[in-house]
Formats: structure tokens, sequence, C-alpha cells
């Protein structure tokens, strides 16, 4: 029998009902395997093992009292919480040094949701600052490193969660999204991670989210064990049930058109855009028509996207005299946000309503599209601002303060993800792609499929179809 980091999440879910395998034991195995490798992957920032044993505990003891039809869908299954997400008395750090740590009350929405499904909790996983980038370093703690190649970044903002997931430190995480911080980190880790679309999980949604952008998604292995997290994040909709349906055939429209060009002109990788070619060919033997797809964005969409963007940070309550202790990009950003009027955010929020009608109008010719997942390979960690260093918290001297080169670098790294939550549309990402040639070898490249509204199921029965 592999062991238990070695199954799909289905099967570990399928061996706690069964109770051939006990919560105590699956929650061992984890903290076990989080003891050795976080150390180097810096995937968590709180790991919360004596809280953790206490809940395994009590979902052994559920188990012995209810027949397995009667247990909770996720009963006894391991995961982690992005440390943007308070988990009642755990600290949450939001990932600044800015901010007083302190020990959360209550559940956030989402953690009590899948708490009530019957999760264990292993703890809090590694965030940028208040999650603002596609990676996942801050001063609070040891960057979080990809497990296929350590000196690279794991992504961001799920990049601590999209870390663990590909390690084996827990089956499969819960996201959130933004502008890419599911599928950036998936893309990143090789990993499968599903934006939902706009309004399906009410759980994730935010009061600092003016233009309604986030939303929780899955960070998995397979299409399989996204869709039983799906199931939790929107129960109702049998996405596990029709997984392995066969889709229909679909137009699919292939595209390297992104909003950002205009701004920030960039070239993909060779590696991204081998990805696409793969990609392309197994949507093909799937049965699937493949048509170029010319797509116009407004030249306005960067600043507005990023006045919405960063909109929240700017609202953020940060003592005056604790933000010489943000990163230079938050404190720039922030700075920013505070200068523009209320007037300047609702005209970028206009623009970015009327920039999704337009962009849908332009998507509606086909049934799906298709892109590249990033256009770089995953970045060696520190790339982004400029610092590289070799482990452990960050020195207490200032990082290199060039807030604009940082997000440019973003920007042209994922300049197909933003758009996406603009719009409000599902989307998922596939690791479809290897650069050392075989699955596992050298780092993973991924194709990112967008879809219309309410099409979640649809892309989980695809990247199934496809063999992800």
């Amino acid at each position: 029998m592999p062991e238990l980091h070695e199954l799909p999440a289905l099967a570990l879910r399928d061996l706690l009902h069964s109770g051939a395998v006990s919560a105590v034991e699956a929650a061992t195995h984890f903290l076990a395997r989080i003891e050795r490798q976080n150390p180097l992957l810096g995937a968590f920032i709180t790991v919360t093992a004596d809280q953790a044993m206490e809940q395994a505990r009590a979902a052994d003891a559920l188990h012995a009292r209810l027949d397995a039809g009667s247990l909770p869908l996720l009963h006894g299954m391991p995961v982690a919480f992005k440390d943007l997400t308070d988990v009642a008395g755990v600290v949450t750090t939001h990932g600044s040094a800015a901010l007083e740590h302190k020990t959360a009350p209550a559940d956030a929405p989402l953690a009590a949701l899948f708490k009530e499904a019957g999760v264990i909790s292993l703890g809090k996983t590694q965030v940028p600052e208040f999650g603002l980038t596609a990676y996942s370093e801050n001063r609070i703690a040891p960057p979080s490193r990809n497990p296929h190649a350590p000196s690279r970044s794991s992504g961001g903002s799920s990049g601590g969660s999209a870390a663990a997931v590909a390690a084996g430190l827990l089956p499969f995480a819960p996201g959130t999204d933004g502008g890419g911080s599911v599928r950036i980190p998936a893309a990143a880790c090789g990993l499968l991670g599903l934006k939902p679309g706009r309004g399906l999980v009410a759980a994730g949604e935010s009061a600092g989210d003016p233009a309604r952008l986030v939303t929780p998604g899955p960070l998995a292995r397979n299409a399989e064990d996204a869709a039983l997290m799906m199931d939790v994040l929107a129960p109702g909709n049998g996405y596990l049930a029709t997984v392995g349906k066969k889709p229909p055939r679909l137009r699919i429209g292939v595209t390297l058109d992104s909003p950002w060009s205009g701004t920030f002109p960039f070239t993909p990788d060779r590696e991204a855009l081998e990805a696409l070619r793969v990609g392309e060919g197994l949507l093909e033997q799937a049965g699937h028509i493949l048509g170029e797809a010319a797509i116009r964005y407004d030249n306005r969409y960067p600043d507005a996207f990023t006045t919405a963007w960063t909109a929240g940070v700017g609202a953020a309550r940060i003592s005056p005299s604790k933000e010489a202790l943000l990163a230079p990009l938050t404190r720039t950003f922030r700075r920013r946000a505070q200068q523009r009027s209320p007037a300047k955010l609702a005209e970028a929020l206009a623009f970015l309503r009327q920039f999704q009608h337009d962009t849908l109008v332009q998507y509606g010719q086909w049934d799906l599209m298709l892109m590249p997942a990033l256009a770089q390979t995953p970045r060696p960690v520190g790339w982004f601002t400029g610092t590289v260093h070799g482990g452990g918290r960050w020195p207490s001297a200032q990082w290199p303060g060039d807030a604009d080169g940082d997000y440019r670098k973003q920007c042209e790294y994922a300049p197909w993800s933003s758009m996406v939550n603009v719009c409000g549309l599902p989307a998922i990402s596939l690791p479809v792609h290897w650069t050392g040639g075989t699955t596992g070898s050298g780092l993973p490249m991924g194709v990112q499929l967008v879809g219309p509204m309410g099409s979640e199921a649809l892309l989980l029965q695809v990247a199934h179809q496809t063999g992800f």
C-alpha cells in the first residue's frame, strides 16, 4: 500500500470514512512530514500540532458513533489555511511585520465551512504580505519554496499551500484567488488549480474587495480531488459525481493576447509556448476543435485593475508607527491608494465593469479559452524583490525599494491571470509540461482554460478527460 501522502485526496478520504485509516493516523503522518520538510520549504508559517491531534481524536470518537454514510464529507482529512484566513485559537499574521499578530477569536467563514465538513487543520501556510503578490515571501518567516526546485518560488499568493500539496505535506488545500493566487502557484508547483466563478463560493468574499475579485478554490493533484473540494466549497452541484463524465466536443480559442501587453510588453518564454503546444495537443486528441482567437483589450485596464487591487491595502488599519515595517511594494501601493479620491476608485470600478462586458462578448465566440498559465518558468526566490538569501528569517534591513519594478515583473510573469478575476469567470490551471521532458522532471509549466459562468464542472471534466 502506498504511504498516506502518496494517495490521492479522494482515496485518503475513502480510507478515513471506512475506518481503514484513523484521523489520528493521518494527522500524525502529515505532521511528521511537515516537521521534516518544512524547514527547507517554508510552506507553513504556523503548525498547530496539538490542536490538530485534539481534533483528530474527536473525529475518531465521532467515527465510532456514526456509520460511514453519516460522517461529514471530509471526515478526518488534513488541510491547512493560508495565513490570511482566521482560524479560531491560531495567530493570523497576514504575512506582515507591520501588524500585531493576534490569536483569532473565531473561524473565518471559509475555515468554518471546512471544519463543518470534518477537516483537521494542521496550521497556517505562507503568504505574501496581505496576499498581494505572485510570490510568497515576506518579512516574518522564511520564503515558500518550490518542492521541485527549492531555489525557485512556489508562486503566490497561495504559495505556501501549493508547496505543501506538491511536497505531500497535505493531500490538497484551499487557496484564494484575487488575481491568479490559486492558478499561479498551481502552475509553478505542478498542480491543478481551479478558480471558481464570481459568487459561487460565498465563504470567500471580503469587505476589502470592492471589485469582487477574490474567490476560494482548490489546489489539488488531479481533477477528482479538486471536485471533492468543490463539493464542500459549493455544495449541491455534484462536481465529484460528474467529473468523470465525457464533456461535449468544444470549440476552444487559443490566444496569447493579454491586457498587460500595452503597458508591460513581454515575450513568453520558450517553455511557456511549449506548454501551450502540449496543451493544444491534449485537447485535440480529446476531440476538441481549436482555433486562433484574437482578443482586443482596452489599454486602460492596467491602471484600473491596479486601483481596484490595491484599494483594500489602502484601507487596512495599520499604525503609522508600523508603516515602515511594510514591504516596499505594500508601502508604495498603500500610499498611492490613500492618495486616490473615492471618485477615482469609482471610475476604475465602472471601467472594469465595462471591460468585463467587452471581454465576455469576445470570449463568447468560443466554448473555452486556452492560454499559457504563466509566461515564464517559476522564478528564483528573491527575484521579484531583488533579494536573494539562503533561508531563515528575512534580515531586518529593508528590501530594495523598487516597488514598480517588482510589480512589472509580476505582471510579465503572470499576464493572463487578473483579467479572469475582473470578468468573474471560472478558470483552471493544468500542469501539462515539464522542462525536463518527463513528469516530475525539471520545472512544471501549465496552461489555463477559461470558461463561461457556471462552467466549473465542465472545466473539471475537460481536465479529467485530458489525464488530470
